[in-house]
């Protein structure tokens, strides 16, 4: 994870549209071309019409014609750690392989960093419609 990362998720956190939960996130995704994609989470008065941070990352990736995710990281504030819900994990696995970092950090530090594999074992995939 390279500072570049971790700043833009930050900003991007502090971007979020959540007058609802309260509960900012900011999500960077690096795309194999080595650019990288921040996003945050927006929420919507009709609840599941809202887009999460990772969600909000890859689509910038997807409009800029990448498809493949090099390294993620997602940041959120709270004493737990903040990781993609299961949606953005199956999205995420759209895009990347299963040996894909991902960091997960506060506002201030790197708390820890897990492979995709390690979140979303035994994944189901495009190439499982092959």
């Amino acid at each position: 994870m390279d500072s570049q990362m971790f700043d833009l998720a930050r900003d991007a956190m502090a971007k979020a549209h959540a007058p609802y939960s309260r509960f900012h996130v900011g999500a960077v995704v690096k795309g194999a071309n080595g650019r990288l994609y921040a996003g945050c989470n927006v929420e919507n008065a009709a609840y599941p019409q809202g887009n999460c941070a990772e969600t909000s990352a890859i689509s910038a990736m997807v409009l800029d014609g990448e498809t493949r995710i090099a390294e993620v990281l997602v940041m959120g504030a709270g004493e737990g750690l903040v990781t993609p819900c299961g949606g953005c994990r199956q999205r995420i696995r759209e895009f990347a392989t299963d040996d894909v970092p991902i960091h997960i950090c506060s506002p201030d530090e790197l708390r820890r960093t897990v492979t995709l594999g390690e979140l979303l074992p035994l994944s189901f995939g495009p190439e499982n419609l092959r």
